[in-house]
């Protein structure tokens, strides 16, 4: 399968999974919330949640454990596990600074993530991604966050570019969903194996050579423009 297109004018990340280990942080609060109520907690729950705003994992899992109407008091206790474990630190995922460095040297880049802004935030910060991004939207910052194309065509429109002239990289349905909405080029690494995603690229993770290739090819500075930012811990 060929690399997104180098014809690309903006590149538009998810967060939580794609660029930053922070999906650890959210499996250890959602296994507390199943385990506090009998229930393990494995793949086949976890891709109940997955992707999803908080609120919207609270009704998820409302709903899977028999509570009709409990989710807004999980997804607040959804928040605060998430919350405490993101403290505790989070790290970026393999080749994702390196990706997001090449990028952001050739086209405008953003984050475009389903967690409230709170979190995005502490999970850039978190991995030393926080200075590469001038934009990120956050899904308390829009109305209808994914799998709605809000996030996407709020990022593209504030970047100045067009859909489908940009690329989103994801890891979950419902963010794919949203990007598809949108009309981006859509790279997805999984962050559960073993589940077939709609896809234009598929990989195993942001550092393959082929899509750090493709990265360097968008222009001939790899470095980020101030020479302190995008470090990583």
């Amino acid at each position: 399968m060929h690399a997104p297109p180098t014809s690309t004018e903006a590149v538009v990340f998810d967060c939580d999974g794609l660029l930053v280990d922070t999906e650890a942080c959210w499996t250890v609060a959602e296994t507390a919330i199943f385990a506090a109520h009998g229930h393990p907690f494995g793949p086949e729950q976890k891709a109940l949640v997955i992707g999803r705003t908080v609120e919207a994992a609270g009704e998820a899992m409302a709903q899977y454990l028999g509570f009709p109407g409990s989710g807004p008091e999980l997804a607040a206790e959804l928040l605060e596990g998430v919350r405490k474990e993101i403290s505790r630190g989070a790290a970026a995922l393999p080749g994702a600074a390196e990706l997001v460095r090449a990028c952001r040297a050739a086209v405008p880049i953003a984050v475009a993530s389903n967690s409230p802004r709170e979190l995005l935030d502490a999970a850039l910060w978190s991995a030393g991604l926080a200075d590469c991004f001038t934009h990120s939207f956050a899904a308390d910052e829009v109305r209808s966050p994914k799998p709605a194309p809000e996030l996407y065509l709020t990022a593209c429109e504030t970047l100045g570019v067009t859909p489908e002239r940009s690329v989103a990289f994801e890891d979950s349905a419902t963010g794919i969903a949203s990007a598809r909405a949108a009309g981006l080029y859509v790279a997805v690494v999984p962050s559960l194996p073993g589940v077939a995603l709609d896809h234009d690229w598929l990989g195993t993770s942001l550092a393959e050579p082929e899509l750090q290739e493709w990265a360097r090819e968008l222009g001939h500075n790899t470095s980020c423009t101030a020479p302190t930012a995008c470090a990583t811990d």
